[in-house]
């Protein structure tokens, strides 16, 4: 009897042991589950009207004149030019759609065509880029659209490894000549419980590996 009895006192001791030990567990795991605010710019800093173009960038050059028009489709050659018809080549590298289209429209009106109209619009922007790194499935530069999201640049990546910690993500934003950092979490976004993160040509975008 007293055999049992320590035994069961033993067994009691080690239960009454390891409770806190499993309560201090659950807590560190919970704490490990991030859930940062939401103190990041929800709308794009970023004017996609004065986006510059540069090589590879695809656009399509409508020219009317009288009754006629004009329409062609143009790459920005590896030099940054177009060349269009009756002027030739036009610096294109560095400059927004409007300065573009105001170059074309005042050349060709100088002798070429009667009171031109040039209207000029951005089919592909194949020279902006941002980055992504760490735990994604492919890390490195990626192309940038107009209103893309960190959702989307995740997704461009391959997505996050299984290793990600995806509440955390770093974005390095240099804009007007100040860094920022802000810290995005992506998989809340994706579930609706925050709001959106815009991205920008030049971001960097680190995932960063969970530590449990």
């Amino acid at each position: 009897m007293n055999f049992r009895s320590d035994h069961g006192n033993i067994r009691s001791d080690s239960l009454a042991m390891r409770k806190p030990l499993v309560v201090a567990l659950l807590c560190a795991v919970a704490a490990c589950a991030d859930n940062p605010p939401a103190n990041y710019p929800t709308s794009s800093p970023f004017d996609e009207t004065k986006i510059e173009l540069g090589p590879g960038d695809k656009i399509e050059l409508v020219v009317y004149y009288g009754s006629h028009e004009l329409k062609a489709d143009y790459v920005i050659d590896a030099a940054g030019a177009l060349e269009v018809q009756y002027i030739g080549a036009v610096s294109a590298s560095g400059k927004t759609t409007k300065a573009i289209q105001d170059e074309i429209q005042t050349r060709l009106a100088d002798g070429y065509l009667q009171n031109p109209i040039v209207s000029l619009t951005v089919l592909e922007i194949n020279s902006q880029k941002l980055s992504v790194f760490g735990q994604v499935s492919r890390s490195g530069s990626i192309k940038f659209t107009p209103g893309m999201t960190i959702i989307d640049a995740i997704a461009d990546s391959g997505g996050f490894t299984p290793l990600a910690r995806k509440n955390m993500v770093k974005v390095t934003r240099i804009l007007n000549g100040k860094t920022e950092i802000y810290k995005i979490p992506v998989e809340m976004i994706a579930d609706g419980a925050r709001p959106n993160f815009p991205v920008v040509p030049g971001d960097q975008v680190f995932v960063p590996e969970r530590p449990w």
